[in-house]
């Protein structure tokens, strides 16, 4: 049989993705690249909300900087910090509308740069320099050991802050005897939207969101500061920490707000957002993988929809529910009366329980996916069942 040409992969065409993140709904709470993480979760069939925490505030106090800027062009530092590497960034298109960009990495090529972390590290080589050193743990820490260890009286040492500040590095190492610089280029602001956070707070609590993303310490910590200010924070740190909802971080530094609360976060090998959104496809094949098994197939029931042998069902809120109820008894009979408590308002007639299940039974398009037990209730026909 000849394969149709209609259908058939161009040469050098990429293949589609598994959308194996099909109807999952991911919260991106991060401000900057939002778009393009949004548009790699969504090419693996994710429904992606977008709630930025804080705002990134550029080049704060411009005349400053610039001043900093030809300063540090008359006096090169000795050591030069870069703490991020949207800060190093801003820095150096700061210099260049200034028309100094060239001056500037001119006179850093004999500094010895340090990084506190890589993507510092790939802001620096972008700007045609080369990191000394980078900090693996990617924290302020890391970086004030080594230099202190090494020594830092007498020297000249520019620290280019990130949005929350230096983290008391410049205090550290001028008390260690440096003399030292802050380059200020940007910091954070509120949220540009607060009730898009508010909302997605709420949401997050009434068990809309599969999983939630987070990019910096700052922005995770502000995410969770508005879930207690509203309230909410009990509900949402239990769907956090019972794995009902993920919580994913770009690195260990961003998980920290996580960790306080006793929140494990999923974090990749590297920071960096590919790695990120490839950690949070790995978890959602990990899902798929033990998905629990029907006579119709693999099904994961999400926040909002359930997918049954990779197809999103066409269920109702009320239908969900009921299928969310029966999936999560793993085959067990579930009682009337029990289904009968997920049906909106307060009816006690057993036959809105019958006429849900036949509903829901319609929607799945197969109805030896839930069997009637007489006398008991229902449960879902497991695949094992029929052997």
């Amino acid at each position: 049989m000849t394969q149709d040409p209609a259908r058939a992969p161009l040469v050098g065409e990429a293949r589609p993705l598994a959308p194996v993140m099909a109807g999952a709904t991911v919260l991106v709470t991060a401000d900057r690249r939002s778009s393009e993480l949004a548009a790699a979760l969504e090419r693996r069939g994710a429904v992606v909300r977008h709630a930025p925490a804080l705002s990134i505030v550029p080049h704060v106090d411009d005349e400053a900087l610039v001043t900093a800027t030809r300063a540090l062009l008359a006096d090169p530092p000795d050591v030069l910090v870069a703490t991020t590497g949207v800060g190093f960034r801003a820095w150096i298109e700061a210099a260049d509308a200034h028309g100094l960009a060239d001056r500037l990495t001119t006179a850093l090529a004999g500094t010895r740069i340090v990084a506190r972390g890589p993507k510092a590290r790939g802001a620096i080589q972008a700007a045609g320099l080369q990191a000394d050193w980078v900090a693996e743990s990617e924290t302020s820490a890391e970086v004030a050991e080594l230099l202190l260890s090494e020594g830092v009286a007498g020297l000249h040492v520019a620290v280019q802050q990130h949005g929350a500040g230096a983290d008391g590095l410049d205090v550290v190492l001028a008390k260690a005897g440096a003399r030292v610089t802050n380059l200020v280029v940007y910091r954070w602001g509120p949220a540009p939207d607060p009730a898009a956070v508010r909302d997605s707070v709420r949401a997050a609590a009434a068990g809309e969101i599969d999983a939630v993303v987070f990019t910096s310490a700052p922005g995770a910590e502000a995410w969770l500061a508005a879930a207690e200010e509203a309230k909410l924070g009990p509900q949402v740190l239990a769907r956090l920490t019972s794995g009902e909802m993920v919580a994913a971080a770009v690195g260990p530094v961003t998980a920290r707000p996580l960790a306080q609360r006793g929140v494990a976060a999923l974090q990749p090998e590297r920071g960096r957002l590919g790695a990120l959104v490839r950690a949070l496809v790995a978890h959602y094949e990990h899902v798929g993988s033990v998905a629990l098994a029907t006579v119709a197939g693999p099904l994961v029931v999400r926040a909002r929809l359930a997918v049954l042998d990779g197809r999103v069902l066409p269920l109702s809120p009320t239908g969900l529910e009921v299928l969310r109820l029966l999936a999560a008894a793993g085959g067990d009979v579930v009682p009337r009366e029990r289904v009968l408590e997920v049906l909106p308002g307060a009816s006690t007639d057993p036959h809105a329980v019958e006429v849900a299940i036949g509903r829901l039974r319609e929607a799945v398009g197969r109805r030896d996916l839930v069997r009637t037990v007489v006398k008991r209730g229902y449960r879902i026909e497991r695949a094992h069942d029929l052997s």
